[in-house]
């Protein structure tokens, strides 16, 4: 007995430390981004969020062209592919018989296996045809980057929604329904307020997705440092200029600076999916009350 008590303790222990140490490694890449970017921080201080200027040959560094375009190019993603994520949730969860429900599931979640670089194939081979075919002056651009990154992100949107929709009661349901609702008032009513919390989650962590994506957006976004509020105009994110960049930097600044780029792209990463998973939870825990 007392042997199995030890065993108890070493499993739990072994574990724990296991789980402590995936904070330690987070807090360990925090460290190391930031210890390495101290002559930017030095030389530019906060002022490298909002200055436009980026002239590695006169090294000078603002990032808000980078940030402006990581934003923009998710946002436009996320209103892409937001209203057809949980457009093919609720088909799979409430409509879609199961065979082709089955079918329709696993080819979504097929497509976040894909590799970035074969969407950044299809986004020059085909895509920037198609946008220059409609008028766009350059084809690779900001609106471009958003609807490649809207189909990378779909899977997360329908696939976490669906089990979402999933840990909603049956007595609830059953209630509205009881009551005369139809399968779509049911879902308006019931469905989709108590899972929204949930919704908003699988959101987010798709926007974390989009924030950090870097071969498919390098591929056709354009790689302009420059704020430009048309959105078929080339522009730059966060990631694709660590990407693009880094190989090039031949000076500690430039090498620093980018960095620093990286550290504000995790930071903005680590708040995002914080929030996503704080959202995630929540409906969990509103489930397991109702039930």
């Amino acid at each position: 007995m007392r042997s199995k008590g030890q065993g108890d303790a070493i499993f739990k222990g072994v574990t724990l430390f296991f789980s402590l140490s995936i904070f330690a490694l987070t807090a360990w890449i925090g460290w190391e981004l930031f210890k390495n970017s101290k002559l930017p921080m030095e030389k530019f201080g906060f002022g490298f969020l909002w200055e436009q200027v980026w002239d590695p040959v006169r090294e000078e560094y603002g990032a808000l062209p980078f940030i402006y375009g990581t934003v923009v190019s998710s946002m436009l993603a996320l209103a892409i592919a937001v209203p057809l994520g949980l457009g093919v949730a609720v088909f799979l969860y409430e409509l879609a018989p199961p065979g082709i429900g089955n079918a329709i599931a696993f080819l979504t979640e097929l497509l976040a296996a894909i590799p970035s670089v074969v969407y950044g194939l299809i986004g020059v081979f085909v895509l920037v045809p198609v946008m220059r075919k409609a008028g766009a002056p350059y084809g690779v651009g900001m609106l471009t980057a958003g609807i490649i990154l809207s189909v990378m992100i779909l899977p997360f949107i329908a696939t976490i929604s669906r089990e979402i929709f999933k840990t909603v009661p049956q007595t609830l349901k059953e209630s509205a329904m009881s009551l005369g609702a139809t399968r779509w008032e049911v879902l308006r009513m019931v469905t989709i307020p108590f899972s929204f919390s949930g919704i908003l989650g699988s959101v987010f962590l798709a926007l974390g997705r989009a924030l950090g994506e870097t071969m498919a957006v390098t591929m056709v976004i354009g790689n302009r440092p420059e704020i430009r509020f048309s959105l078929f105009e080339p522009g730059y994110t966060m990631a694709a200029v660590i990407a693009n960049e880094f190989t090039e930097a031949t000076s500690d600044l430039y090498v620093q600076t980018l960095i620093q780029v990286g550290l504000v792209l995790f930071f903005i990463t680590i708040v995002v999916n914080g929030i996503a998973r704080y959202l995630i939870h929540k409906v969990a825990k509103q489930a397991e009350v109702v039930a």
